[in-house]
């Protein structure tokens, strides 16, 4: 792992190192009037260099360097804007070298603040070469701004820059690259210290989110600066900052949900919805020459989940909530100016939102990665809440986000789901003019709220296993983003028909489904599903030319309001344990369909406090699934004979497939020792753990573990399957429950239960709770060896399965040598060379077929010396 992280590193800094080789060659041998490199061919190259640089941060990420990855994803964010940019200019979009330097001024002068915030902290913290590597690239801005503003003051100074950064990133990432290839044997100085990269201090903190704060920061700087007169106004050359600040707040988005912070991926989530809005505007007055119109009540509706969203962040402290606040006032500011993103009133806050930025990145950098925390209030709630018993608030871990069905690594999504369903339908309240459709600022709205990000929550919501949430995120997504391009991006104008209707109608017989799926779910969601198909019903008589008057509004309305009570109660109740804002309990419940969660936990084996859980139904007579070393099996306690049974009656069990006794060390029969022959106690010795079956001769010492009358479940009337399993998970649970009865997970006749999912899917209701560990590692069932005859020196194979029979034979090889002292019989080396096709294989569910060895299996006749055989006729008579 550590040589992992320190190739990323390497690809990281050499990253770095590149881009300022490109960038210093042109700007050391480019004149004013002529370029080194085209600028659409530096455009390619920065964004090629951007998406490596991307790619390094989130991986350093993910290990919990937040300074070095905040330092990659800044880098390739500023690269990314300034390709565009250039590409921009190179194909005469933007046109002159004036135009030019109003494009870069405003993203250079937001990276060159944030670049100068990471090296503060880095220095702080005695991170050197980071801390160079940040200051290097931020006089770089600062002179390339200088360069812009004042031809006389040339290129040679931001070359230098680069040409320091290129230095010392190509000395630290190659001594890094070269200590991972050799594996740390050669190691040039400096490249490595004690110390050197702290971790994050807090390994549960979300830190992607400083991304998000830069993000911020640089639409802030593009819409501040016509307020500042820097720019004489807002144009298209500022678009390929504001949709790469969207494009990187929407990975932030996805990145927190990794992270299980809801409140972080729904605040980014709508962040971007703003800068890709404010990109669109600039864009429009490029296409149409018009100045858009903002109409009222997106932005008024914005505002308000915006407050809620910054109530419920005072968990996390004051300064989040009053970051976010600010956000608040944008809102209503864009409501307040017909024509807002062009107005003082909006830059106005946005100059305040790009102050306070600079802050809250210092702020959330600095506590990340230093042992010195600058209080923020984050405990303020919590300890007022604590002596209320009428507002209880979550404990805030992985286990509140636990999914219906099974592991994840993502946070619950509907938050922001709901919040977007939200803006999507108030955005179709304003009615289109006369005049262009994209002067009206709907179709933003419409596809980025209810498009782009529902698409983004329904992925989401199928990780998690919420495959309903999800279908209806997915197809309201798409549905948005066609409907939005077509009606408010003008795409069909004035034409209206049965053609057009046609697919409007498929949405709705697919939304017809999603109704009654949303039936067995819960009553909220039912009445949102039922209700959006108004919205398709108004959608179709537009398409046809009768709409009524009012109507569109009238039922977007509705959904806005029903939308909006989910995403309340969503956020309320993840937020507080009691009270809950009720959804209702689903209109219809069937047996084995629905409420996975509730009826049947599905609970991660990674957690030891999961299988606690799942020992403690069965210890109460539960029957559960549970992962092996092979497939997914169904299992019951030995000590709780109902439970067997109960197990027996699910599974539908075939008489000639009876369940098997598994125990979790070889120690568990101990007590019993004296029952069992010497030679089969050392081939258990040596055969297990492993996916070994021994089907064995029924014996008096079953009843020690309380089988009783369920006893004629397990095995048949002359032999029993045992095995200990090769899992550590199996193992756990067995010892705290004792040995159990285990059949396979799935009806018989069936095939091998091979996810947790299927366990569920399979079985239903039935079953009292699942442990859940994704895929099975293997395939393959065990291999069942009979061993009944074992004392005559025959055993037999009912199943090859996943331990081949070579294996088997050579571990009773040694068995048998153990046993003849050293001597090894002849017929023993005859048998072995057998092929493995003379010996027939029933293929079972994990049941085990009760076939004679002597009439349809090979086995080995290993006779002993007579003297051999007199003592075995010895120890069974004192058995």
């Amino acid at each position: 792992m550590a040589e992992s992280e320190s190739l990323h590193l390497s690809i990281g800094v050499l990253g770095v190192s590149g881009g300022s080789l490109l960038l210093l060659v042109n700007n050391y041998a480019s004149s004013p009037d002529r370029p080194l490199i085209t600028d659409t061919a530096l455009g390619v190259l920065l964004l090629m260099i951007a998406a490596l640089l991307a790619y390094s941060g989130v991986r350093r990420n993910r290990s919990h360097n937040a300074l070095f990855g905040s330092l990659c994803l800044t880098v390739s964010a500023l690269w990314s804007g300034s390709g565009l940019v250039h590409i921009l200019s190179g194909e005469k979009i933007i046109n002159g070298r004036n135009e030019l330097r109003d494009a870069m001024v405003p993203g250079l002068a937001a990276f060159t603040l944030a670049l100068l915030v990471i090296c503060i902290v880095a220095v702080i913290c005695h991170e050197i070469v980071l801390s160079f590597i940040a200051l290097s690239i931020c006089l770089a801005c600062a002179h390339q701004i200088a360069g812009l503003a004042d031809l006389a003051f040339g290129q040679s100074a931001t070359a230098v820059c680069y040409l320091m950064v290129c230095l010392v990133g190509a000395y630290f990432g190659s001594g890094r690259l070269l200590s991972y290839i050799t594996q740390r044997k050669i190691q040039l100085p400096g490249t490595f210290k004690k110390e050197s990269l702290k971790p994050l201090q807090n390994q549960e903190a979300n830190d992607i989110v400083t991304i998000g704060i830069i993000m911020n920061l640089l639409s802030a700087s593009v819409l501040a600066c016509p307020l500042l007169g820097v720019v004489p106004k807002l144009f298209s050359g500022h678009v390929p900052w504001l949709w790469t600040a969207g494009v990187f707040q929407l990975g932030v988005c996805v990145k927190s949900y990794r992270s299980m912070d809801t409140l972080t991926a729904t605040f980014y989530g709508f962040t971007s919805i703003l800068r890709f809005t404010e990109g669109y505007t600039a864009l429009v007055v490029h296409l149409t020459n018009q100045v858009p119109y903002s109409p009222v009540p997106f932005p008024a509706v914005f505002s308000v989940l915006f407050f809620i969203l910054a109530l419920f962040s005072l968990q996390g402290g004051f300064v989040n909530t009053i970051y976010q606040l600010l956000f608040v006032a944008y809102c209503i500011a864009i409501a307040a100016e017909p024509q807002s993103f062009f107005q003082r009133g909006t830059q106005g806050v946005q100059a305040a939102i790009f102050v306070t930025s600079a802050f809250v990145l210092f702020i959330t950098l600095y506590n990340m990665v230093s042992l010195n925390k600058i209080p923020t209030g984050a405990g303020f709630l919590k300890n007022l809440l604590s002596r209320s018993n009428t507002f209880v608030l979550q404990t805030h871990d992985k286990d509140l986000h636990a999914p219906y069905l099974g592991y994840s690594k993502y946070a619950d999504a509907e938050v922001l789901g709901h919040g977007c369903s939200v803006l999507a339908a108030f955005s179709i309240t304003a009615s289109l003019s006369s005049g262009n459709p994209l002067a009206i600022i709907i179709l933003p709205w419409a596809v980025v709220s209810g498009g782009v990000l529902h698409l983004i929550c329904g992925f989401v919501a199928f990780a998690r296993g919420k495959t309903l949430e999800s279908t209806t995120f997915i197809l309201y997504g798409i549905m948005w983003t066609v409907w939005g391009l077509t009606r408010f991006g003008g795409l069909y104008g004035d034409v209206r028909g049965l053609h057009l209707a046609v697919g409007i109608i498929s949405f709705m017989i697919f939304n017809v489904l999603v109704t009654a799926g949303a039936l067995f779910l819960n009553k909220a969601w039912f009445v949102y599903t039922f209700t959006f198909q108004l919205i398709l019903i108004s959608f179709l008589l537009d398409a046809v030319g009768v709409l009524p008057f009012g109507y569109d509004i009238g039922v977007t309305i509705i959904v806005g309001l029903v939308s909006f009570y989910i995403f309340l109660a969503s956020i309320f109740n993840s937020t507080f344990k009691s009270p809950q804002l009720p959804f209702g309990d689903p209109f219809i419940k069937l047996s084995g369909f629905g409420g996975g969660k509730d009826s049947c936990p599905h609970l991660t084996a990674r957690r030891s406090t999961s299988v606690q859980q799942i020992a403690e139904i069965m210890k109460n007579g539960g029957i559960c699934g549970m992962p092996t070393d092979t497939v997914y099996v169904l299992v019951a306690a030995c000590n709780r004979p109902q439970a067997v049974e109960k197990a027996y009656s699910v599974k539908k069990q075939a008489k000639e497939r009876p369940m098997s006794l598994w125990i979790s060390s070889i120690k568990q029969l101990e007590p019993v020792k004296q029952q069992i022959s010497p030679v089969l106690w050392d081939f258990m010795e040596a055969a297990w753990p492993s996916s070994i079956s021994l089907v064995i001769a029924r014996a008096p010492w079953m009843e020690f573990f309380g089988l009783g009358e369920s006893s004629k479940y397990i095995g048949t009337p002359q032999s029993i399957a045992i095995r200990n399993p090769d899992c550590a998970v199996a193992t756990h649970l067995i010892n705290a429950v004792g040995p159990i009865a285990v059949t396979s997970a799935n009806p018989t006749g069936e095939a091998d239960t091979t996810h947790h999912n299927q366990v569920y899917a399979k079985l239903g209701d039935k079953v009292d709770g699942v442990l859940c560990d994704g895929p099975s590692p293997e395939n393959i069932a065990s291999t069942v060896v009979d061993c009944t005859k074992i004392e005559s020196g025959q055993i037999g194979f009912f199943r090859v399965g996943l331990i081949p029979k070579s294996k088997v034979l050579q571990i009773f090889e040694g068995i048998q040598k153990k046993h003849v002292r050293g001597e090894l019989n002849p017929a023993f080396e005859t048998d072995i060379t057998v092929s493995q096709t003379d010996l027939s294989e029933t293929k079972t569910d994990s049941g085990f077929g009760h076939v004679t060895p002597a009439d349809s299996q090979s086995s080995l006749d290993l006779s002993q010396h007579d003297h051999q055989e007199e003592e075995e006729e010895e120890e069974d008579e004192s058995l």
